[in-house]
C-alpha cells in the first residue's frame, strides 16, 4: 500500500464492516438552507481560530519533515479570506517563511503561492529562486515525465497540482516559465487521465474526486499557459478567431466529477468512505472555478459545498476537523475549509452566454477569464467568470452575475430568450456584447434585433454612447483615438445605461492579453490591448460599481414575480405607483423590489403592486393605501388629478416619492404640484427623532444612513470613485391630522432599489435605500 503524504492525504480507504464517517454524515438529518449572514460568519470565525493558533514565530505545527508548509497554507487561507498582507498575523507569518530555504514540492509551491498573493514584487527574487527549483525539479523522462514528486523516484498527481498552480501563480507576478516546463506539464496531464475522464494518484490509479479535481486544475492551467490561444500575433500582425483544436478532455473529467459528485465524501467509485474531504473541497472549488461552472452536473458545488462546512464547523472553538491522517490536525483541516469559502465565494462579475451550435459563442475561450483576471488586479479584489446557458437558467440564475456578456460573429440565437433578458435587466441586471472576428455583420444585425426584442419601447432604443459617459474613463481612461471611440452603442433605461454593445472586436485582444505575458508583442498590438481591456473594465466598473456580490448572497432565495403579482392572494397590502408625465417608470423594478424585500427576511409581509401604473384621477387609488411615485423631470397636474390627489391623501392614502438620482427638475415639480392639492400646507424636514426613523413599528433603526455622492474626475482628468457619508436621513413630509400623509425623498431611492447605485447618481445605497422603504411601509401601517 502507497503510503499518504505527510501534509495531504492521498491513500485508499480501507473496507471495513462499519458505517463509513460519510454514510453517517449522509444520515444526518435535512438542515436548513443557508444564508449569506452565516457563510461569512463562518469565514471569520475560522480567521480567528487560525489567528489563534499562530506561534510566536510566526509559524503554525508544522508535520515532520515538512516546514513551513503548514505555514504556508494558513497564511494562504488568511491572504484570500480577506486578511491584509499588512495585517500583523499575516505579516509575521509572510516574514517567517521568507527566512526559510526549502526542499519539497509542497512546501516550496506553497511558499511561493503565499508570496505571490502577498507582496510579490517584495519578494520577486525567493519566487524566481523557486519557480528555478521546481523546473529543475521537474520528471524530464519515463512514464511520469512533466509530473513532480517528494524526494527520490516517483511522480504523483497531488505534487504536481501544486507544482503547476505556484508556476502559474509566479508566472501571473511576472516571473518566466520555461514553455519546455509548461509542455511537459500539460503533456503529463493529458496522456495520464483515465478513459473515463479520471485521473488517480498515479497514472493507471482509479479515479477519486481529489485528484480528478487536481487533474483538472493541473490541465487548466498548463493549457492556459501554454497555448497561444485563438488569437495570435503572426509576424506583426493579429490573427482572431482561430480555428478551435477539439479537446474535450477537461469536459470528460467534469462529466465523471457530475456522476460521482458529493460534498460528503472524497468520491471513489473503487472504495468509498471520507478519506481526504477537506483536501477534495479546496480541490473542487479549483475545478469549479478555473472551468467557470456554477454547476457540476445538477449540482451547485459551491452552495452544497457551504451548506456542509458550515454545518461542520466546531460551535465552540470554530475549527474544522477531518478524519483522516493529516486532517485530524484542525490547523490544516481548518485552513482547507476557509480556501473553499473564500476562494469558492469570490464575486462572479461577469457571465458568458452560451448560444447557438459548436462554440459559436465562444470563438475567442479565454476572454472572459483575462478580463476578469485584469479587473482582479485592477480592483485588488479577488473576482470570477462563469458561462451561462439561459435556456437553462432561471432569471434569479442569471441575476447571480451583474453582467452577461455575449460575444460572436454569427446571429446570437437569443431571441426566444428575449423576456428573461427583459425580466433580468428589470431586476438590475447588465448586458455587454461584442461582435468579434473579421465579419461580423451577422452578429450586428442579430444584435440589434435581440434588443429591439428585448426593449420594444422606442425611448430604450440602441443609441451611441457619448463622449462624457463614464465608461469612457470609470477605471482606466480610454484614448481620444482608441479604435473603439465611436463604436459603442448603449440603451438608457431608467437611471442607467443598462447595455453596451461594441461593434468592434474586444474578444480577440482580452485573448491575447495572458496574465503576465502580452508586454512582448509589438508596440501597436499592446496598445491595441490595453484600450481593449480599458473598454472592458470601465464597463465591468460602471455596472457594478466594483461592488459585485459574492456566492453567497444568492443563497436568500428571491421571491418569484409570480409570487408578488398573484392576483388570488388574500389579505394582501396593495401599492399603487402613480402615472405623471416626469418619468414616473423610469426606474421600474424600484417598487417590485421593495415589496420583494418586504416580503422576505423578519417582515414577510405579503404584499403587491398594482399591475399597471395607476392614474391619479383613476376612482381604483382608493383601493391602497400607499401610493409610489419617482420621476427625474419636470411635470404638471390637471386640476381633476390635484383634487383627486387631496382627497386621497384627506382619506387616509400616503404617497411615498422620490427624486431619481436626486434630479432638481422632478423635486422642484413635486413640492410645487403636492402644494398645490393641499393648499395651506408645506413640506417641512422630517426630524431625526421621529419614530419612522427607529424600530418603533417593528423596522429598522435608520436614523443614520450613508448617502452616495455622485464619482467625477479629478484635475487630472481621472476617475474618482464615489464618496459615500454618514448623514441623518434627509427625508420631507407634509402632515394631515397628525401623521405623514407625504413622505418625499430629495435624494434617489429608486435606483438603489433597482440594485444598481449609479456612479453619477447622489442618493442612499442599496441597503438603506430598502431601508427607508420599509419603515415608510410599516409606519403607514400603524396610522
Amino acid at each position: 500500500m502507497r503510503l499518504p503524504a505527510a501534509l495531504f492525504c492521498v491513500a485508499i480507504l480501507p473496507i471495513v464492516a462499519v458505517v463509513s464517517p460519510a454514510e453517517a454524515l449522509a444520515q444526518k438529518p435535512a438542515e436548513q438552507p443557508i444564508d449569506a449572514t452565516q457563510v461569512m460568519s463562518a469565514i471569520d470565525h475560522g480567521i480567528a481560530y487560525l489567528k489563534r493558533q499562530q506561534g510566536p514565530r510566526g509559524s503554525w505545527n508544522e508535520l515532520p519533515g515538512y516546514d513551513g508548509g503548514v505555514t504556508a497554507l494558513c497564511t494562504l487561507a488568511l491572504i484570500n479570506s480577506g486578511v491584509p498582507a499588512d495585517d500583523p498575523v499575516v505579516s509575521k507569518a509572510v516574514d517567517h517563511l521568507r527566512s526559510l530555504d526549502l526542499d519539497k514540492t509542497y512546501t516550496i509551491s506553497l511558499q511561493t503561492m503565499v508570496l505571490c498573493a502577498a507582496d510579490p514584487k517584495k519578494d520577486l527574487l525567493i519566487i524566481r529562486r523557486n519557480v528555478k527549483w521546481l523546473e529543475e525539479h521537474q520528471i524530464k523522462e519515463g512514464q511520469r515525465k512533466g509530473a513532480w514528486s517528494y524526494p527520490g523516484p516517483g511522480g504523483d498527481n497531488s505534487n504536481s497540482q501544486f507544482a503547476v498552480l505556484a508556476l502559474y501563480d509566479a508566472q501571473h507576478a511576472g516571473v518566466d516559465v520555461s514553455r519546455d516546463t509548461w509542455t511537459l506539464a500539460a503533456n503529463y496531464w493529458r496522456s495520464t487521465q483515465n478513459d473515463d475522464g479520471s485521473w488517480g494518484y498515479v497514472p493507471g490509479d482509479s479515479g477519486t474526486g481529489s485528484m480528478t479535481c487536481a487533474g483538472i486544475g493541473g490541465l487548466a492551467v498548463s493549457t492556459a499557459a501554454l497555448e497561444s490561444g485563438d488569437a495570435s500575433v503572426e509576424d506583426g500582425k493579429v490573427v482572431c478567431c482561430r480555428p478551435h483544436e477539439v479537446d474535450d478532455k477537461l469536459d470528460r473529467a467534469v462529466d465523471w466529477l457530475a456522476t460521482h459528485f458529493s460534498v460528503n465524501h472524497n468520491p471513489r467509485p473503487a472504495g468509498g468512505g471520507q478519506a481526504c474531504l477537506y483536501y477534495y473541497l479546496y480541490g473542487l472549488e479549483r475545478a469549479g472555478r478555473l472551468t467557470g461552472r456554477r454547476f457540476i452536473g445538477e449540482h451547485d458545488w459551491y452552495r452544497e459545498g457551504a451548506e456542509l462546512l458550515i454545518r461542520e464547523q466546531d460551535s465552540l472553538s470554530h475549527f474544522w476537523k477531518g478524519s483522516w491522517y493529516a486532517e485530524t490536525k484542525e490547523w490544516i483541516s481548518t485552513p482547507m475549509a476557509l480556501l473553499f469559502l473564500s476562494k469558492g465565494r469570490r464575486p462572479i462579475v461577469m457571465a458568458k452566454l452560451k448560444y447557438g451550435d459548436n462554440d459559436i459563442w465562444n470563438q475567442h475561450r479565454r476572454d472572459a477569464a483575462h478580463l476578469t483576471e485584469y479587473t482582479e488586479d485592477a480592483w485588488n479584489l479577488g473576482l470570477t467568470w462563469q458561462v451561462m446557458d439561459p435556456t437553462k437558467a432561471s432569471v434569479e440564475d442569471l441575476l447571480q452575475a451583474p453582467v452577461l456578456y455575449i460575444s460572436g460573429s454569427q446571429a446570437p440565437n437569443l431571441l426566444p430568450q428575449a423576456q428573461k433578458l427583459r425580466d433580468y435587466v428589470d431586476r438590475g441586471g447588465f448586458i455587454f456584447a461584442e461582435a468579434c472576428c473579421k465579419d461580423s455583420s451577422r452578429f450586428d444585425s442579430g444584435m440589434r434585433q435581440l434588443l429591439t426584442a428585448v426593449f420594444p419601447e422606442p425611448e430604450y432604443k440602441l443609441q451611441p454612447i457619448p463622449p462624457g459617459h463614464p465608461v469612457w474613463r470609470m477605471q482606466d481612461m480610454v484614448r481620444p483615438d482608441s479604435p473603439y471611440v465611436g463604436h459603442l452603442y448603449g440603451v438608457e433605461y431608467g437611471c442607467r445605461t443598462c447595455v453596451v454593445y461594441c461593434d468592434q472586436d474586444l474578444s480577440c485582444f482580452w485573448e491575447l492579453a495572458r496574465p503576465g505575458q502580452w508586454s512582448h508583442y509589438p508596440a501597436d498590438v499592446v496598445q491595441h490591448i490595453t484600450d481593449a481591456l480599458a473598454i472592458g473594465v470601465n464597463v465591468l466598473t460602471y455596472a457594478t460599481n466594483r461592488e459585485p456580490k459574492g456566492k453567497e448572497q444568492s443563497f436568500e432565495t428571491p421571491l418569484a414575480a409570480d409570487a408578488v403579482n398573484d392576483k388570488t392572494s388574500r389579505g394582501v397590502i396593495e401599492i399603487a405607483k402613480l402615472r405623471h408625465g416626469g418619468g414616473c417608470n423610469d426606474a421600474p423594478g424600484a417598487l417590485l423590489n421593495l415589496l420583494r424585500t418586504a416580503s422576505q427576511g423578519e417582515l414577510k409581509l405579503q404584499v403587491r403592486a398594482a399591475p399597471d401604473l395607476i392614474n391619479i384621477s383613476d376612482p381604483s387609488l382608493f383601493r391602497y393605501h400607499l401610493a409610489f411615485m419617482h420621476g427625474r423631470y419636470d411635470f404638471h397636474l390637471t386640476d381633476a388629478e390635484r383634487t383627486h390627489l387631496k382627497e386621497y391623501l384627506e382619506r387616509g392614502g400616503t404617497v411615498l416619492a422620490d427624486s431619481i438620482c436626486a434630479s432638481k427638475p422632478f423635486a422642484t415639480a413635486l413640492r410645487r404640484e403636492i402644494s398645490a392639492a393641499l393648499p395651506g400646507h408645506a413640506f417641512e424636514r422630517i426630524p431625526a427623532t421621529d419614530p419612522i426613523f427607529t424600530n418603533a413599528f417593528g423596522g429598522y433603526d435608520i436614523r443614520n444612513v450613508s448617502l452616495r455622492d455622485p464619482a467625477a474626475a479629478n484635475g487630472d482628468n481621472q476617475p474618482v470613485a464615489a464618496r459615500i457619508r454618514q448623514v441623518t436621513p434627509e427625508i420631507e413630509g407634509i402632515q394631515l391630522d397628525h401623521r405623514w400623509a407625504v413622505i418625499f425623498s430629495p435624494y434617489d431611492i429608486s435606483c438603489a432599489l433597482e440594485s444598481h447605485e449609479a456612479v453619477g447618481c447622489r442618493g442612499y445605497i442599496q441597503q438603506d435605500a430598502a431601508r427607508i422603504g420599509l419603515n415608510v411601509l410599516l409606519y403607514t401601517l400603524n396610522q
